[in-house]
């Protein structure tokens, strides 16, 4: 479908450039402006200019505003140019709501490739190579380690997971310079991108960086060759080349086959350029990132094919095919000679290579012209610049048919006739850049600009030639520094670019030095101006609201000595002073704690139970606590009066916050913590509107910052006297589906003290690790609401008590009390903060006689568990479901493991329907938060018969293989006695040789099923030959002895179906060496997409 209109969401050089490609295909546009960019010249080159609300980048940020404008004049397509909105997936999914043409890819490509993470999985998973990274959120801790796996001498890249453009990333060449430099780029990308989520790669040292450019129409991609992008500063391009000279042909093949096989398997429309960094040591290439939108330096490209790539970009939205458009891979023009972009920004440039915004007014602007030569760019004389905005002004692209050096020569050229006064510009950066023999022989890397800052900053030995009349400035505005100063003062200037907010001294006033004499506003924040000397005003240079240069005058002061007595700074204040607004806060604070509420505690002493925040500072360490939505009230505000509800619903029935747990075994960021308790004492722990907002709150940190989560859910479910909601049954409510997201991306922790119904059951439902206290009923509907469905009439401890819940499999962990249970949840999840240092164990001896000699007699499978691990170390999860299968969490030697074994003493071990699900589920557990496992195998095989096919044992059984075939975990497996057909196999992955090792001990014994079963099926007619019962004995007896021995560890080990037979006192060193020899990223957490609840 064509085109009507065209909203251009952006500004400069791209709006412009957009705005002439929908000329040229008869699309009328509109341009929009911000209010302080009313003079930039691209809101006269579109047919027509919207004025934005708003100031600064913000303005072309507000995708609710640009959807308004575009539906109130009528047009069916936005534009986001690069940069601003271009790659926001949530906007391209407004545009899409809207029923608004989003000139890109879908949401869901954009969401693809602008979370590095997820791009760089899309490119393992197609073969595409991939410097040696993280590629997921990584902790500072993570990052040392990371860096010093690399080995000596080793430099690393850090960057942001979100986002682009050289921003959050900074290059770190010695471990020393590591924890500044993560600061720094997290920072910085909080700041630019919204998340300070950082990953770390290997720095290539000498790399050259190509990107591809790629065309797609949704079915078909096709390359447009590729650019050379490897001048830049600081990850900021600054010259760009197409094609990318010196190429080795078999490389560029590889490149663009990459590009096109990523870009391929999501179905791309548009633009997209897929950068990679080529390593000049060893040759080698790897991918960097995909940027999903039309590129600063697309204008190379265009010079050398003689392609129209924005004209192309609106026709591939428009619905055109590449077949259509001529565009197919064997379609695509090869490129002809050369072509360079220059980017013209506005700064002063350092000897170290680092640059300031420059601003002021443009008193001439002549851009070059003549045959290969083009100029982007939104300069004029008499523009005044706005400090709110990139410092980019044009891009001079410069293109011949003739090799790069004698292109390198026409760009230097066209930089001399470029005639830019008024503002600080890089042009002579640019000239000397260009004259640079490392540059003309293209002996460059992406670090090259970094080390030659000093020469190419710093004047030549020749100047550059000005290639143009140097007649007096068009511009008739008056620079502010050539205002006149009057006689015997100094100017006080401007330390910073921005907008005058205040000016707090009129012309006579004395100043003191250090006395505050206005207030700007410079990227969104206040700066207070202090005078830098004392004096008389006697002159006013400006006025609020104007927009400043650094280093313009606000005023101007003749020398005086003025008393600094009196003047009120920050040094004379009496710190112990509580200001109004400080004291409501910390009364407000105080109202929350226990001492306030004297009736609510008596209620829980009253039941025997603890209140919700005394079971988070049980759970916490001391002073770690930082608490969410304190000040939160129940939304009954048309009901109740504030007053009320302060004591009625304080923090909304919900405590949350986040903090450390066991922080002195672990150090504070592995411990990080969000903790969660309804207050059963507000409104009975019920979920209100409120309480809802806040949880969903909590719950995207925790899967934003990848926290683990301990939930206290006693309470009633839903409130139904929160009356100050729009709706009727709240059934789009998030709080579910967020909680269920968290699965098996973090340990989750639930905690029943008490009645636990409906709402709040479910969110326990959705944990790892249900602990309960004895007195916990659970269920998911209330007596009230089991009543009124016509169900009976119950007693809350009729509902779900911990008898019901325990055997039937829903409590993982049953314990006595509340302190019990925050123990319990503390240890739970030490086994994913890390190792401990060495633990005590048993004397190891003593697992060579826990197996009786006599074959047929029973032990205590759970004594060999406690002798095996450390002493203290063993948790047992889900005891008194499935009694013939053991789950637990251990340590060995302090390492975390999970472990699963059979019980001889249920069953003789068999597998039956519910052990295999519990089996199934730990597992899944086990592989989500990363923890090695180890299966102690003593099964006869899997439960059989009438009986066990009722209970669908043949689904419910092969779980195990199932789940067991997507373990990426290390997976180690000992065979205690019996290891009996397949459900031997099941207890091994799937097969004796899917785990790292399968190892037997001297009472080891195996076949394709029980001995005495397999000689009653085998030898049937030779045992009925025989009348005599003693003489059928006796055979059988031999017969079983035979098989025994062939079945024997040792015999199994001799035809390599185990790895080994071992004395038992060695297991714990055999699972140790057998981690060890393990990958760590075999141990990668997260890589489950959920853990079943069951």
């Amino acid at each position: 479908m064509p085109i009507t209109k065209l909203l251009i969401a952006n500004r400069g050089e791209i709006a412009i450039r957009l705005a002439r490609a929908g000329a040229e295909l008869d699309i009328p546009s509109i341009a929009v402006y911000a209010e302080d960019d009313a003079a930039s010249l691209h809101r006269h080159k579109a047919d027509q200019a919207i004025a934005l609300r708003g100031r600064g980048a913000s303005a072309y940020l507000d995708g609710e505003q640009l959807i308004a404008i575009a539906r109130e004049q009528g047009c069916d397509t936005i534009h986001p140019g690069y940069g601003f909105l271009s790659e926001n997936a949530a906007f391209a999914a407004q545009c899409d709501s809207a029923g608004i043409r989003f000139v890109g890819p879908s949401a869901e490509v954009l969401k693809r490739f602008g979370d590095k993470a997820s791009a760089r999985a899309l490119a393992l998973e197609l073969g595409i190579p991939l410097v040696q990274g993280t590629n997921e959120p990584t902790s500072l801790e993570q990052a040392r380690a990371f860096m010093q796996q690399l080995g000596p001498g080793a430099a690393v890249m850090l960057k942001a997971l979100a986002g682009g453009g050289g921003r959050g990333m900074r290059a770190v060449l010695e471990p020393a310079e590591l924890d500044e430099a993560y600061a720094r780029c997290q920072s910085e990308a909080t700041a630019a991108f919204g998340s300070g989520e950082l990953y770390i790669e290997r720095l290539i040292r000498r790399a050259r960086h190509i990107e591809v450019q790629i065309i797609g129409d949704g079915r078909e991609v096709a390359h447009v060759w590729e650019r050379d992008c490897t001048l830049q500063r600081r990850n900021q391009k600054l010259l760009e080349i197409a094609p990318a000279p010196g190429l080795d042909p078999a490389i560029r093949e590889q490149l663009l086959q990459a590009a096109l096989t990523l870009t391929g398997a999501v179905g791309y429309r548009g633009l997209c350029t897929v950068e990679f960094l080529l390593d000049e040591d060893s040759g080698d290439f790897v991918f960097m990132e995909a940027n999903p939108r039309i590129q600063v330096e697309h204008t190379v490209t265009e010079a050398v094919t003689g392609l129209d790539l924005a004209q192309i970009q609106l026709r591939l939205a428009a619905g055109a095919t590449l077949a259509e458009l001529g565009l197919t891979q064997d379609r695509i023009p090869a490129p002809r000679g050369y072509a360079v972009q220059l980017r013209i920004n506005l700064e002063s440039m350092a000897s170290d290579g680092s640059a300031r915004p420059a601003g002021g007014t443009l008193s001439a602007y002549e851009p070059p012209s003549g045959s290969g030569i083009r100029v982007d760019g939104y300069g004029y004389s008499g523009y005044t610049t706005s400090p709110s905005f990139d410092s980019l002004l044009a891009k001079l692209i410069v293109q011949a048919a003739a090799d790069y050096p004698q292109v390198l020569k026409r760009a230097y050229r066209a930089l001399c006739e470029f005639r830019l006064e008024g503002v600080a510009s890089n042009l002579h950066f640019l000239q000397n850049l260009l004259l640079h023999p490392a540059v003309q022989a293209n002996q460059v890397s992406t670090g090259f600009i970094e080390a030659e800052a000093a020469s190419l900053v710093g004047a030549g030995s020749q100047a550059h030639p000005h290639l143009y009349a140097k007649g007096p400035s068009t511009s008739q505005t008056l620079r502010q520094t050539d205002i006149d100063a009057p006689a015997g003062t100094e100017p006080l200037n401007t330390p910073v670019q921005g907008v005058l907010v205040s000016l707090d001294v009129q012309v006579g006033d004395a100043v003191a030095a250090g006395q505050q004499v206005a207030v700007m506003e410079a990227m969104k924040m206040e700066f207070v101006v202090k005078a830098s000397q004392s004096g008389i005003v006697r002159a006013l240079a400006v006025a609020p609201g104007d927009n400043l240069f650094e280093g313009s005058p606000l005023l101007f002061l003749e020398p005086a000595e003025v008393s600094a007595e009196g003047i009120v700074t920050e040094e004379s204040i009496d710190l112990a002073h509580i200001r109004a607004d400080l004291r409501e806060v910390l009364e407000r604070q105080t109202e929350l704690t226990d001492t306030r509420r004297p009736d609510a505690v008596a209620k829980r002493r009253k039941t025997g139970q603890r209140t919700a925040r005394e079971n988070l500072a049980d759970l916490l360490d001391d002073g770690s606590f930082m608490e969410y939505g304190g000040f939160a009230l129940a939304a009954q505000r048309t009901r109740r009066t504030h007053e009320e509800l302060l004591k009625l619903s304080p923090a909304d029935g919900l405590i949350a916050g986040i903090g450390t747990v066991n922080a002195a075994q672990f150090g504070a960021e592995k411990a990080r913590c969000m903790a969660m308790s309804y207050d059963y004492t507000v409104f009975a722990g019920t979920q209100g509107v409120t309480n809802h907002k806040k949880t969903d709150r909590m719950l995207e940190l925790a899967e934003q910052w990848r926290l683990p989560l301990v939930f206290f859910t006693e309470g009633g479910g839903g409130r139904p006297g929160d009356i100050d909601k729009v709706g009727v049954a709240g059934l789009d409510c998030t709080t579910f589906m967020r909680m269920a997201r968290l699965s098996g991306q973090v340990p989750l922790v639930g905690v029943v003290s008490g009645r636990c119904f409906a709402g709040n059951a479910a969110l326990l439902g959705c944990c790892d690790v249900i602990i309960a206290t004895e007195n916990a009923t659970i269920g998911m509907a209330g007596p009230a609401m089991i009543e009124g469905g016509g169900l009976g009439r119950f007693t809350p401890e009729q509902v779900g008590p911990t008898s019901m819940q325990g055997p039937n499999g829903v409590i993982d962990v049953l314990v006595k009390d509340e302190a019990e249970a925050t123990r319990v949840a503390k240890q739970y999840l030490s086994y994913f903060q890390g190792d401990l240092p060495g633990s005590d164990c048993a004397d190891q001896r003593l697992l060579r006689h826990l197996i009786p000699e006599n074959r047929l007699r029973v032990y205590d499978i759970r004594e060999v568990i406690e002798t095996l691990a450390d002493t203290g170390s063993v948790l047992e999860l889900r005891r008194q479901f499935a009694p013939g299968l053991i789950t637990a969490l251990i340590r060995i030697n302090g390492k975390a493991f999970g472990l699963i074994a059979n019980n001889p003493m249920h069953l003789g071990g068999a597998i039956d329907a519910v052990a295999g699900d519990k089996a199934a589920r730990f597992m899944q557990l086990c592989q989500a938060h990363g923890l090695p496992m180890v299966s102690l195998c003593d099964t006869p095989g899997f439960m059989v018969g009438p009986d066990a096919e009722q209970q669908a044992t043949v689904r419910h059984v092969s779980r195990m293989f199932v789940t067991a075939a997507s373990l990426k975990i290390p997976f180690f497996t000992v065979v205690l006695r019996k290891g009996y057909g397949l459900g031997a196999q099941a207890m091994a992955a799937g097969s004796f040789h899917a785990p790292m090792f399968t190892i037997g001990w001297p009472s080891s014994e195996f076949g394709a099923m029980g001995l005495e079963g397999a000689v009653r099926l085998g030898y049937a007619k030779e045992l009925a030959a025989l009348e005599n019962p003693a003489e059928q004995q006796a055979l059988f007896d031999k017969l079983v002895a035979e098989l025994y021995q062939r079945g024997k560890g040792l015999s199994m080990a001799s035809f390599l179906e185990i790895d080994a037979v071992i004395d038992p006192l060695e297991t714990r060193d055999w699972l140790l060496r057998g981690l060890s020899s393990a990958p760590p990223e075999s141990l990668e957490r997260g890589l489950r997409p959920f853990i079943d609840t069951w």
